[in-house]
């Protein structure tokens, strides 16, 4: 029986669609440094844990959360693994064409590189932006929300319209081999959030964003300010709005509505004092 593995079902992307290929009666398991019950250990940093015997089709769910030498390199040390096991087809969720003005792009890019020149037959997602990271990024201050947008549009996507895309071409890998499908969602403003949010938005410029993410921002890591900037200032000058008919044609339906994410986002970003 063809199996579909779908790694990085520790996360929010890997698991959704690993529950979309279920819920559609598609044979699936997952893979993760963390797993649960039905699932595989699968550590990308550790190469002896990446056992692919048995998979026909992998997804593969990028690895981020790291500087891009060690993103490709684990992407590298899974493509190594599905060649050498007999994996047959490669998904992987990429970032959206225009997306290269950001500065996460490389590792996506690098990737991309491997995937086509693995010897497996592929399908390339190009991710959007998620609605509910654009939501999330938004700032609290007072009664209002502040944000480094301005005036500029994401053509934002529900993560979970994402995830049922992914499942889509796993279930059905032969129609997408060697295609990649741009899946962007509809342009939405930061304005636009706070008025369904029903409060006002303070456009601040990136300089201060940027201050904020390094003196306000606990937690973060390294490379993770510079690349917030980049999307502020990729959305900010209108780099991030295009549209795309992939999804709806995937999907077999309009996407989810990726205003009313961002805002579920925002609201669940709101701190208790200002509530």
């Amino acid at each position: 029986m063809a199996m579909i593995l779908v790694t990085g079902t520790g996360g929010n992307l890997g698991s959704a669609t690993l529950a979309a290929l279920r819920a559609g009666g598609v044979a699936a398991t997952g893979g993760s440094r963390t797993p649960g019950p039905g699932t595989r250990h699968l550590d990308f940093d550790d190469r002896a844990s990446l056992d692919l015997a048995g998979v026909s089709t992998l997804v593969l769910i990028s690895a981020g959360y790291a500087e891009d030498d060690q993103v490709v390199g684990r992407h590298a040390a899974v493509l190594d693994a599905a060649v050498r096991d007999g994996v047959d087809h490669v998904v992987y969720t990429s970032l959206t064409t225009a997306g290269d003005h950001l500065g996460f792009a490389l590792a996506h890019r690098a990737t991309e590189r491997l995937v086509r020149a693995s010897g497996l037959h592929w399908t390339i997602l190009r991710n959007g932006l998620y609605a509910e990271l654009f939501g999330g990024l938004l700032t609290w201050a007072g009664e209002g929300v502040d944000s480094p947008f301005g005036d500029g549009a994401l053509a934002a996507i529900a993560r979970e319209d994402l995830a049922d895309a992914a499942a889509a071409v796993a279930a059905n890998p032969a129609g997408h081999r060697g295609r990649v499908h741009e899946l962007v969602g509809t342009p939405i403003t930061a304005g636009q959030v706070a008025d369904r949010l029903g409060v006002p938005h303070r456009t601040i410029g990136l300089g201060e964003y940027r201050r904020r993410l390094l003196d306000e921002t606990p937690g973060l890591l390294l490379f993770q300010p510079p690349m917030l900037a980049s999307i502020a200032s990729a959305i900010r000058h209108g780099f991030l709005d295009a549209t795309a008919p992939d999804l709806t044609d995937l999907l077999g339906r309009p996407g989810r509505d990726p205003l009313a994410s961002a805002v579920t986002a925002a609201v669940a970003a709101r701190p208790e004092a200002t509530l």
